[in-house]
């Protein structure tokens, strides 16, 4: 449910059509010590808590190798975001802008990429530092990050 509530001056709304165009399997779920919005990093923080990403079955299998990275890219589904605004005001910045012109989470597909520490690998559980997300947020990919100083050890 969308809350009404939290719109700012200035911001826009639309009704977004119905998801039709795209399936997705979440792969996974992540805990994090965050329960509400409003408690959440405003960006993940290397040195930030650590988080895990609780792998489902069949997927567990898919977690072989990885522990051979120190950097991994965290992609999951904002389940909680308003996917509505057109229009919205960030934080610290003068006056209203599009959505496509912010790094919101409020967007019409609200996907979360977050590039997170790798801490260690538990069973079907990857320990993770610098994500941003409420406990409980569906896990979409899991994946090493591209970035040189995240090449396998």
């Amino acid at each position: 449910m969308i809350a009404t509530d939290d719109i700012r001056e200035g911001e826009v709304t639309v009704t977004p059509p119905p998801p039709t165009d795209a399936g997705l399997v979440f792969i996974g779920r992540i805990r994090t010590p965050w329960r509400s919005r409003g408690e959440t990093p405003r960006q993940g923080s290397p040195d930030g808590p650590v988080c895990r990403l609780e792998i489902f079955e069949p997927w567990t299998e898919a977690l072989t190798g990885l522990d051979k990275f120190t950097q991994v890219q965290v992609v999951y589904w904002l389940h909680q975001a308003r996917r509505d605004l057109v229009i919205q005001r960030g934080h610290g910045i003068d006056g209203p802008r599009g959505t496509f012109a912010l790094r919101s989470p409020l967007r019409p597909n609200p996907i979360g990429i977050s590039a997170a520490a790798l801490v260690g690998i538990e069973g079907t559980v990857v320990l993770v530092r610098g994500l941003d997300c409420l406990d409980g947020t569906p896990l979409i990919d899991l994946k090493p990050d591209r970035c040189s100083h995240s090449m396998a050890k």
